[in-house]
């Protein structure tokens, strides 16, 4: 999305993870997940709130709007297919992780669709 940085996309996936894991997201559940600071995370909350990406409701709880749920599950996505393409080139589990994440956020949509299928045809 135009104007949402890295950083941005991290915690519209981190908020998707964290619902699908507890059923209910907090700013102290991202900022335990994340090992980020209160204050750090309010401010990302509150630009995510402002584009529209979330809702806040009244007792606190973060969910993700209809564009902010896209948004999260494509990186999800992208996430979970480079982590198994590194791991099927012999990368640790961990490692895999932490370079999917980089990665995630740069690779071109044509390049992605290429690793995904090929991730696909050698998990078939």
């Amino acid at each position: 999305m135009e104007g949402l940085y890295e950083s941005g996309e991290d915690y519209l996936e981190t908020i998707l993870i964290l619902y699908e894991r507890k059923g209910s997201v907090r700013s102290v559940d991202i900022a335990r997940e994340l090992d980020l600071s209160k204050p750090s995370v309010s401010r990302a909350v509150g630009i995510l709130k402002e584009k529209k990406l979330i809702t806040i409701e009244e007792d606190g709880s973060i969910k993700l709007t209809k564009n902010g749920k896209s948004i999260a599950t494509r990186i999800y996505d992208r996430h979970r297919v480079l982590s198994r393409a590194l791991i099927l080139l012999g990368v640790d589990e961990t490692t895999a992780s932490e370079e999917a994440c980089r990665i995630e956020h740069d690779i071109s949509e044509s390049t992605f669709r290429k690793i995904k299928e090929h991730v696909e045809q050698h998990d078939a």
